[in-house]
Order: C-alpha cells, then sequence, then structure tokens
C-alpha cells in the first residue's frame, strides 16, 4: 500500500490524467446513456380488463367500467384512475404513488374485483401490471363543454395533428367521443312501393362515391398521374342520386331516404375524473429518445392548450418518460 502512494506521488502526471480520464469517459457515457433501457423497478400502475362478449360500449360502462371504478376507487395511495370502455371489453387503468406496495396493492385490487357481482356472461376480470415497452409514451384526455362530436373533430384537427408534425413522434391514437359519419334513412315502404330493392341504394351510393388510381400517362419527356375522382362534397349531391329513371321523372334517393350527418357506432368509451372525454395516444418512433420526444410534446401541449376554445381542457393522464427520469434519479442517488 506504501508503495503504490509512493508510486503515486512520483508520478503525479500521469495519476491526474489517468483520473481526468476516467471522468472525461464518465461524463461522455452518462450523455450518452440510453435513456429507453427501463431498468428493473415496480411501476405504479395497475390496469383492470374484463372481457364481456358481444357487448355493446354503453352496456359495458354501466354494467362493469362503472362498478370496478366503484370498487377499486377507494384503494390507499391512488393518485389518479381512468377507463376506457370498449365493445366487448372493459379497461380501468389506476395509478399510485410512486413508494406503494404493488405486490399488496396487486393483491388488494384482486380482492375488491372478487367481491363485485358481474353480469354472468362477463370473463373474471384480469389485473394486469403496466409495462411500459408496449405502451404510448404519452396520454392526454381531451374535455370540453361541447357534444362529444365536437370535442372529437377538435382533438383530431387541433390535438392530434399538432401532435403528429412533432420530430419523434410517429403517430397519435385518438379514442372515444362520436365520430362523424353520413347516414341514410331509408323509408322502406316507400321503397317497396316503387319497387325498388334495397341494395340498389347501396350499390348506386357505391360507384357514386369513388376515388381511385387510374394509373399514369407517359409522353416522350413528361409523366402523368391519373386518378378517378368522384367524391361527395356535401349532402345535397347525396340526395339529387338518381336512384332510378323512370319515363321522364326519375327517382331520387331525397324522394325514399333522408340524408343526415350522423355519428358511427360507439366502439369505446373514454372517461377521466367521471367525464366522458377523447383521449390521444402519443407514440414515438422505434429509435427516439423518449425523454427527448416527451419534453418536446410537453412543449406542444402547452401550444395546444392556448389555442383550445374556451371551456376546453387537456389533461395529461400518463407521462412515460417520468419514469424514467424517476429510474435516472434512483441511478444518481445511489451512486452518491
Amino acid at each position: 500500500m506504501k508503495s503504490l502512494i509512493e508510486l503515486a506521488v512520483r508520478r503525479r502526471v500521469s495519476v491526474l490524467m489517468s483520473v481526468l480520464a476516467v471522468c472525461a469517459f464518465g461524463i461522455v457515457g452518462y450523455q450518452r446513456l440510453a435513456l429507453d433501457l427501463f431498468p428493473d423497478i415496480s411501476y405504479p400502475s395497475l390496469t383492470v380488463q374484463t372481457e364481456f362478449p358481444d357487448t355493446a360500449p354503453q352496456e359495458v360502462e354501466n354494467l362493469v367500467t362503472r362498478p370496478v371504478e366503484e370498487a377499486v376507487g377507494v384503494l390507499r395511495g391512488l393518485t389518479s384512475i381512468h377507463s376506457v370502455s370498449r365493445a366487448g371489453v372493459s379497461e380501468v387503468t389506476l395509478e399510485f404513488d410512486w413508494d406503494s406496495d404493488m405486490d399488496l396493492l396487486s393483491m388488494d385490487v384482486r380482492e375488491k374485483v372478487d367481491r363485485l357481482v358481474l353480469p354472468e356472461e362477463t370473463e373474471d376480470p384480469i389485473v394486469l401490471r403496466f409495462d411500459p415497452s408496449l405502451d404510448p409514451i404519452i396520454r392526454v384526455a381531451l374535455v370540453g363543454p361541447d357534444d362529444l362530436s365536437a370535442i372529437r373533430n377538435i382533438a383530431d384537427k387541433k390535438v392530434k395533428q399538432s401532435f403528429e408534425t412533432v420530430k419523434g413522434i410517429a403517430a397519435a391514437q385518438i379514442k372515444g367521443g362520436l365520430e362523424e359519419e353520413i347516414q341514410i334513412d331509408v323509408d322502406q315502404e316507400r321503397l317497396a312501393a316503387l319497387g325498388i330493392p334495397l341494395d340498389r341504394i347501396a350499390q348506386v351510393v357505391g360507384v357514386s362515391n369513388v376515388n381511385l388510381p387510374g394509373g399514369s400517362l407517359r409522353s416522350v419527356d413528361s409523366q402523368f398521374l391519373i386518378r378517378t375522382l368522384n367524391e361527395f362534397d356535401d349532402l345535397a349531391e347525396i340526395e339529387n342520386l338518381i336512384i332510378r329513371q323512370d319515363e321522364g321523372a326519375p327517382v331520387r334517393l331525397a324522394d325514399v331516404a333522408e340524408v343526415y350527418r350522423g355519428a358511427k357506432e360507439r366502439e369505446e368509451i373514454t372517461r377521466v375524473g367521471g367525464r366522458e372525454c377523447v383521449q390521444v395516444d402519443i407514440f414515438k418512433e422505434g429509435d427516439a429518445n423518449t425523454v427527448a420526444v416527451a419534453r418536446v410534446t410537453q412543449e406542444k401541449l402547452a401550444e395546444i392548450r392556448d389555442d383550445l376554445p374556451p371551456g376546453y381542457e387537456l389533461v395529461t393522464l400518463f407521462d412515460q418518460s417520468l419514469f424514467i427520469q424517476q429510474a435516472i434519479q434512483e441511478v444518481r442517488n445511489a451512486a452518491l
């Protein structure tokens, strides 16, 4: 030991250079640390998944999702709860304090869920632990004073499209709300009186609303792409479709049906804090840095919030980067 100390004293410059080199490599290595590699820690989140086959989202919410939320909503350390009710499936996600004992909470959730009296057709609820590698990096919920169609429209036009312009984001997926569609309500008695089969309407509407590629046209020094464009621009065009031509008096769609803007059948229902909302899930590109993408996304969130109509609120439900930053902090604490 004494000889080692004497050697270090005699070769002070060499020792100093070695120490500086180790420190430099350590700093560079830390800066290049792959922030997407998750340490083996327990994430404070559980999901109760219940299958209810052949059931519409509204029934799933009323008969399964709400009872589950009421049963598990009294757990100690619970910080937030949100749910998704899709056709045949209920998912209730619970998030807890970081210092929570997740093994004990899993048993508590299982015990409370087992006591529930659910419809006989439901499968046994499954309690799932959180796996961040399969999840979007950020989940946000849009709530507002208008109907669910208007909220979803704003989520699509303002939120989703804004996120997809952010570098590192692969896609933004919308869940919940009401998605607009054009609906045709046929007067079957009138149709039968005219002797027109129902599938005739589907056929005419289908062939009249076309947008198909038609190949290309080449010349000596140029090339033109050809497309068949015949899409509807408004409801009047649909109403004026000729279903059948009778002796100078055409039968139009408006004569046998009502055409109006409606909403698609709901496949899932999302709620946050007891209020129905539209959820937007944000997925990063495969090689993107989760923390960096999440930081830029949060900045974009602030811009979107400032641009929302009065009464609207954009709530962050989940941010995967917080888990990573917590893990890095644990490494720092352990190193110190």
